[in-house]
């Protein structure tokens, strides 16, 4: 029988996005006011496939801060916010929250890098944080629908999600059309780099990391082959 004294029940915030997703995401557009301020437009940040031969390796982190436009800027905010949620929920406290920011930063290096391997003596730049923004795509791909907990890589909804990213990523780097892209090339070799980072990463990280009751969903059967 309901009590008649408890009272309304407490009202849900419509904004709970974790903080730490909410920083991550604000930073992108508050580095590119400051980008468009500077004398060169922080081009010197720029990684370029060359570098690697030459033996300069900044450009695999410094990129992520730069922007090609406030479109490009904005949606990486976005996506970084929707995406990362997920992902910082999984881990607590000031120890989660390095381990929210290595993911995010390696799985950009990783992708830039990969980016750098594919097109290896290309001078043509690279900049922005798509790469590493996809990193938390591939992670949350396997918290999604999870309850909090890591799906498996053999669920058929990570499975299929992946399928539809990635299928997404060829279709827009084969027409070389997307908001803000402004007629720059699409580097969705580096999106596929960071998403495969991040899909494979989240096992492992959930295993050391997250709580015990939010690290695996038991009821696939077959585990995580890779954490």
């Amino acid at each position: 029988m309901p009590d008649r004294f408890a009272g309304p029940p407490p009202r849900e915030r419509i904004f709970n996005a974790p903080l730490l997703a909410v920083l991550l995401a604000a930073s992108m557009p508050a580095l590119y006011v400051l980008q468009e301020r500077s004398r060169d437009n922080w081009l010197g940040l720029a990684f370029a496939p060359i570098d690697l031969g030459e033996g300069r390796y900044g450009g695999l982190f410094t990129s992520m801060l730069v922007h090609g436009g406030w479109v490009h800027a904005l949606m990486n905010a976005v996506a970084a916010l929707t995406f990362g949620a997920p992902v910082a929920r999984l881990f607590r406290g000031p120890a989660g929250a390095g381990v929210f920011l290595a993911l995010y930063i390696c799985a950009g290096i990783f992708a830039t890098l990969g980016y750098g391997l594919v097109h290896l003596g290309s001078p043509d730049p690279l900049v922005g944080a798509s790469g590493a923004v996809f990193g938390l795509i591939g992670a949350a791909t396997r918290l999604l629908g999870g309850g909090g907990r890591v799906l498996p890589l053999t669920s058929r909804s990570v499975i299929t999600t992946s399928i539809a990213w990635m299928g997404i990523n060829a279709v827009v780097g084969l027409i070389g059309f997307a908001p803000g892209a402004e007629g720059a090339r699409i580097a969705w070799e580096a999106h596929a780099f960071g998403f495969l980072f991040g899909i494979l990463a989240i096992g492992p990280l959930a295993r050391l990391f997250a709580r015990p009751d939010e690290r695996f969903d038991s009821s696939g059967g077959l585990g995580d082959p890779l954490g």
